[in-house]
């Protein structure tokens, strides 16, 4: 008895710590709360910091100390993340919940989401400004194909 109590136990420990998911872009139980524009603020603040980290990148190598080193590191990783991000997002929220069969624009979504994550995919590949910029334009291409209408955002 106490041996089962405590396999129960450690089985239950273990999937808490191992076995839980983060629920980067949504929970994906049906419960009808999505925020759309939000998730796009989300797309476009990660292009942000990727098209940061290739100019902080290219900055701090020129110097070859070990502290820029570092810091050229940590800005490679930061777009790593955040390219991911972008790719977990579209796979996500817009695919696997939001672009829908049925949706009259169905597969002009489908072909943008897709550009958006091939796009974040050549972005941790090259630290160009013109990969980064165009990675913003795929974005804003599934916004138009995906909300029928041209992009309003403040600052991006």
């Amino acid at each position: 008895m106490k041996t089962t109590i405590i396999t129960s136990t450690l089985a239950l420990v273990a999937v808490a710590l191992f076995g839980a998911q983060n629920a980067q872009a949504h929970c994906q139980v049906p419960c009808g709360i999505f925020a759309d524009q939000a998730e796009f603020e989300k797309l476009l603040e990660a292009q942000t910091t990727i098209a940061k980290a290739n100019v902080e990148m290219a900055k701090l190598l020129e110097d070859k100390s070990p502290l820029a080193v570092n810091q050229a590191t940590r800005w490679i990783m930061t777009k790593e993340d955040h390219c991911v991000k972008v790719m977990e997002s579209i796979a996500q929220y817009f695919m696997a919940q939001r672009v829908k069969p049925d949706a009259e624009n169905y597969e002009k979504a489908l072909v943008a989401a897709h550009n958006v994550m091939r796009a974040a995919m050549k972005a941790k590949q090259d630290p160009s400004a013109e990969v980064a910029e165009a990675l913003k334009s795929s974005i804003f291409d599934l916004y138009r194909a995906y909300e029928g209408k041209e992009p309003d955002f403040h600052k991006h």
